[in-house]
């Protein structure tokens, strides 16, 4: 009996398991699917103008509600599928929240056609989404790249003050896609595994 209720929990969560994977997979075909339906870069907006980010600029704007006392140390991973290259310039900055960092991500289209691609940010931990706010990114926009063609692109952020007081690090991780190619995009991750990374200027 107890071998039997074990093996049903054993099928149910693998069932789970299996929805959570398929989800992640078609999240962003998903969205791309949108953006063509729409005219609309639903990813762009989800990621740029929003009340938080507006008063993240007006602070820094300021120079004021840097926390001196703090110290957040923030990795950088990247995660390329394709014949392409994409990293960060640096694996990790450390920074005071309210104070503006900038870091560059290298990106190089090393196939023989022209290529269109985004990237779609992901943060761990997961809260540290609402607090990092990207005053700049790449991530807002589609670009397109003719063959061998080489970018740096700068991520320039602030981490609210207002943070929690339990989060010490943070990973900020871009999954870069190409738009409507040939190679199907990654599952998004909202874990990640440091790679390379930044060029921290302050403000």
């Amino acid at each position: 009996m107890q071998n039997s209720h074990n093996a049903l929990m054993l099928k149910k969560l693998g069932v789970v398991a299996l929805a959570m994977f398929g989800f992640g997979y078609a999240l962003v075909p998903m969205y791309r699917a949108i953006c063509e339906f729409t005219g609309i870069n639903i990813l762009a907006l989800g990621e740029s103008d929003t009340p938080a980010r507006q008063e993240a600029k007006r602070r820094v704007g300021t120079n004021s509600q840097i926390d001196f006392t703090r110290t957040i140390t923030v990795e950088f991973d990247a995660n390329a599928r394709g014949p392409w290259s994409f990293k960060p310039e640096k694996s990790s900055v450390s920074v005071h929240p309210g104070e503006m960092t900038t870091i560059m991500y290298e990106f190089q289209n090393v196939q023989n056609r022209v290529m269109s691609a985004q990237a779609i940010p992901s943060y761990a931990p997961k809260q540290a989404e609402a607090h990092f706010n990207k005053l700049e990114c790449f991530c807002f926009n589609q670009y397109t790249l003719a063959p061998g063609e080489k970018k740096s692109w700068p991520v320039v952020f602030v981490i609210d003050d207002k943070i929690s007081k339990d989060v010490n690090t943070i990973t900020l991780s871009y999954t870069f896609f190409e738009v409507g190619g040939k190679t199907p995009p990654a599952p998004v991750s909202w874990l990640s595994m440091p790679i390379t990374a930044p060029l921290s200027a302050r403000a």
